[in-house]
């Protein structure tokens, strides 16, 4: 009986070491963020009014404001790390960046990979053409080479209506980030491409690409976006979505929304009938 009983204890103790391993090694990003008071955020910098740079080569728009308050909040100093569109989730698998703030769609496949918030953010979908095309809404776009940048849910639901088309006319290409999708409008390559309604406005605001227009929105649902953090990282997740709810609590989400998104009413961060 003794020597069943210590054996027992022996074997428990030894299990009860080997749990206590993975939680060392598994250290959450907010401790880690929270001791070296650096925020390492993920975000696109090709995609204004969400991320820019401006004149003097700084980060500047949306998202990094978002991430200068969370860094703020944690008694951090934020460290924008410049995430094209195709590079987003690697970047954090590969934990080059402690959180994601750049207008990542939480689709389900993505969710196999890494955690998101609830959302932070909704955009609806332009269309951008040139004022040559005759594109004047949606449904004119069957019957012409469009272009999108490759890996983004607006690619996934503009592909698949290509395919639904069945017009031997209609091409699509994908390309690595919005620059590059831009550059292709404007050089004829492509006659237009798909963005969220806030970059659109921008981009014809800003006077950089005179032969562009506006062409009405896509019938897609509204882009929800959300933060995302490692998988595996419950702790960091969260703390994410609490500060996420205390910015739209505290009235800071209307604040940066209409300093650089509009002036109207904040969108609603959800889908109505279903919590997140």
């Amino acid at each position: 009986m003794k020597m069943h009983t210590l054996t027992l204890c022996a074997l428990l103790a030894s299990v009860g070491g080997l749990a206590a391993i993975p939680q060392a090694q598994a250290a959450s990003a907010l401790d880690k963020v929270v001791q070296s008071k650096k925020l390492r955020c993920g975000v696109m910098l090709d995609s204004p009014p969400s991320g820019f740079r401006t004149a003097d080569n700084k980060p500047e728009g949306f998202d990094v404001t978002y991430c200068n308050d969370m860094a703020k909040a944690l008694g951090a100093t934020a460290e924008i790390v410049e995430t094209p569109s195709s590079d987003r989730i690697p970047a954090l698998v590969s934990n080059r960046i402690d959180v994601l703030i750049a207008s990542t769609t939480s689709t389900v496949s993505r969710g196999m990979t890494v955690a998101f918030s609830q959302p932070y953010m909704n955009y609806t979908t332009a269309v951008i053409t040139r004022k040559d095309t005759g594109i004047k809404q949606y449904s004119d776009l069957k019957g012409h080479k469009l272009g999108g940048v490759t890996g983004t849910s607006t690619e996934q639901m503009l592909k698949k209506d290509v395919g639904n088309w069945n017009d031997p006319k209609t091409a699509y290409i994908g390309y690595s980030n919005d620059t590059e999708a831009f550059l292709a409008l404007q050089q004829g390559k492509v006659d237009a491409v798909l963005q969220a309604t806030a970059v659109a406005s921008t981009l014809l605001k800003s006077g950089q690409f005179p032969t562009f227009a506006m062409a009405g929105e896509a019938p897609f649902p509204p882009d929800l976006v959300s933060i995302a953090v490692r998988r595996e990282d419950q702790e960091m997740l969260g703390w994410v979505k609490l500060f996420v709810w205390n910015q739209v609590a505290s009235g800071r989400f209307a604040e940066i929304y209409h300093t650089y998104i509009s002036d109207s009413a904040p969108p609603a961060l959800g889908v109505a009938g279903v919590d997140f």
